[in-house]
């Protein structure tokens, strides 16, 4: 199923980041690449912020951001409640995260993660559905 997907790195991830955009439109996914564009040195957050933005009013779209480990990106994009961000390392985190708590943006470290491994766990995060159930009361509870 094609799915709305927003992308964004900073320098550290925009390597990895230009072979996810590669991937994913041979998937024939629909991709807004909102930078950086190149791999001069940039602050993560600018980046995030960007993408969190454009998710604020629509929901159809899914998120991946990258910076070096993942971890930057992830504490700045869950200060925003409308976000749900998961750094996952492997399938299990990507399936589990969309399952129990239906995050909406995938973080994804550049420098951490191969490109093998950033396919796998990105087709098993758009491919995997929200449980709801006892996780929606869950969520509800950090919303």
């Amino acid at each position: 199923m094609t799915k709305n997907i927003l992308i964004s790195c900073d320098h550290a991830g925009f390597y990895l980041k230009e072979q996810i955009v590669e991937y994913l439109l041979k998937q024939s996914h629909k991709i807004i690449d909102l930078g950086t564009k190149n791999s001069s040195s940039v602050d993560y957050p600018d980046y995030c912020d960007i993408l969190v933005d454009k998710m604020k009013n629509n929901s159809n779209f899914i998120g991946i951001l990258l910076c070096g480990t993942g971890i930057g990106m992830s504490i700045a994009a869950n200060r925003h409640p409308h976000i749900r961000a998961a750094l996952c390392s492997d399938q299990d985190l990507a399936k589990l995260s969309r399952q129990h708590n239906d995050a909406n943006v995938l973080v994804i470290g550049g420098r951490t993660t191969s490109l093998n491994s950033a396919k796998k766990i990105i087709d098993i995060f758009l491919s995997t559905e929200f449980e709801k159930g006892r996780h929606t009361k869950r969520l509800k509870k950090i919303s």
